[in-house]
């Protein structure tokens, strides 16, 4: 269990100070010139050296990302941009950072971009977060007041923060939709390469990184890599942010060291599982997109890192973790989330246009026990067909959810096919079933 002065979110329920006073009381804004004085190389190794990886989901070593961005100016500017899109279902830790603690991320921002030589930020907002954006941009004014941020402030590294409001889009969450949003375009992905670290918004040098990725940096560089290095697990570095939902007692958000157990992190923060243990039925590990586990995984050997659980054909994603018990209807659990995919596909790739729609109708009739059961390996095999053809990675959270359905709950859908069949029977009514490939 992670110890209190390990912790970096030190309000992260709001019951203190937001203000810049509060943030300075916590610990902010403290030597934040001397980190920047120490020059780029040392703050890109020193990230390197944390073992911190992305926040956002994909994991994906933060220091290494900004050691992409270009040593030598070719005349074109570099950017940062942070994605405050946190539109990913079950996730709301973002969101608590920019409400209560949002001077962590305005003097992560100025840290990140003096890392990749880039004198600007823009921070992209979830269109529904509307208070969140106005204390962002109140801290960000503070800053400026105080002389913390702006073209000739007090750490000596020219810096400016904008903040802009998205229109609610999921899709804009991906990094170069985001970047589209942002230039005043439709928020569509943008085939990569060329990367954004080469050719990102407005076509020049471009690192898109997640909240929770740029608020911890000031912390790890105040209290040096091998601080946050030890704590976690071998590569799943650091504290984490867990938002815990569903069917416990209580519902959290809660800091914890990466790789903490899942019963430990549930026992402990949410009270438990709704109607006791062995009432666990599935958990979705990491938001909507990734696929359940069922409850004989959820051992107390399920380590809630980016490993175990991909290993686990699974993953630890933004870490927003969805509790299942024994009184959900799993299969339109699932259909629900397949329906928001479909809704949310910007419809520029074929696959996810056409095969968001279709996986969704067909798993709303498994749903009801309408199907056959040869209809399983179908809609498995296009899930593969979707996953990995593509641009952005819609097209594999719309099937990694199916996936993970059909894998550890078969016997349900074959079930429910069985029982419409025999009250057919019964009722003396052969209504054909259809098939979705006819």
């Amino acid at each position: 269990m992670l110890a209190d002065k390990d912790r970096i979110f030190k309000n992260l329920y709001g019951l203190h100070d937001w203000k810049l006073k509060g943030a300075r009381a916590r610990g902010a804004w403290d030597g934040t010139k001397d980190i920047l004085d120490k020059g780029r190389d040392w703050i890109v190794n020193e990230m390197k050296a944390s073992g911190l990886r992305g926040r956002g989901g994909a994991g994906f070593p933060t220091g290494l990302k900004w050691s992409f961005m270009p040593k030598q100016s070719d005349g074109r500017p570099s950017y940062l941009v942070v994605n405050a899109d946190e539109s990913e279902p079950g996730t709301c830790k973002d969101r608590e950072i920019m409400r209560h603690d949002p001077h962590l991320l305005v003097e992560g921002c100025l840290i990140a971009g003096c890392a990749m030589g880039a004198h600007v930020g823009y921070i992209y907002v979830r269109g529904e977060f509307v208070r969140e954006r106005e204390r962002l941009q109140y801290a960000i004014d503070e800053a400026y007041k105080a002389n913390l941020i702006g073209k000739d402030n007090i750490h000596g590294f020219p810096f400016d923060l904008y903040v802009h409001h998205g229109a609610g889009a999921y899709i804009c969450g991906e990094e170069t939709a985001l970047l589209e949003s942002l230039e005043g375009k439709k928020g569509m992905p943008r085939l990569k390469p060329p990367f954004p670290a080469n050719v990102g918004v407005y076509g020049c040098p471009t690192t898109v990184n997640n909240v929770e990725s740029i608020a911890v940096v000031p912390d790890i560089l105040r209290r040096g890599a091998a601080w946050f290095a030890g704590i976690g697990r071998p590569n799943n570095t650091g504290t984490k942010l867990f938002c815990i939902s569903g069917h416990v007692n209580k519902p959290c958000n809660v800091e914890e060291a990466m790789g903490i157990p899942f019963r430990e992190l549930i026992d402990k923060h949410a009270g438990g599982v709704r109607g006791g243990w062995d009432n666990l039925l599935a958990i979705i590990p990491g938001g909507s997109s990734v696929p359940c586990l069922p409850a004989a995984q959820c051992t107390e050997e399920l380590y809630m890192d980016f490993d175990t659980l991909k290993n686990l054909k699974s993953g630890l994603g933004t870490a927003a973790v969805i509790v299942m018990d024994k009184s959900t209807d799993i299969v339109r659990a699932i259909a629900r989330i397949s329906y928001f995919y479909k809704h949310e596909s910007c419809g520029q790739c074929t696959p996810c246009r056409e095969g968001t729609g279709w996986m969704w109708r067909v798993l709303s009739r498994m749903a009801e026990g309408r199907a056959q059961k040869r209809e399983i390996d179908m809609l498995l095999e296009v899930t593969t067909q979707v996953e990995g053809h593509t641009i952005c990675a819609l097209g594999d959270a719309a099937a990694w959810p199916i996936q993970g359905l059909i894998r550890h709950f078969r016997g349900e859908i074959e079930r429910r096919i069985d029982d419409y069949s025999a009250r057919a029977d019964d009722l003396g009514v052969r209504d054909p079933v259809p098939v979705a490939a006819e």
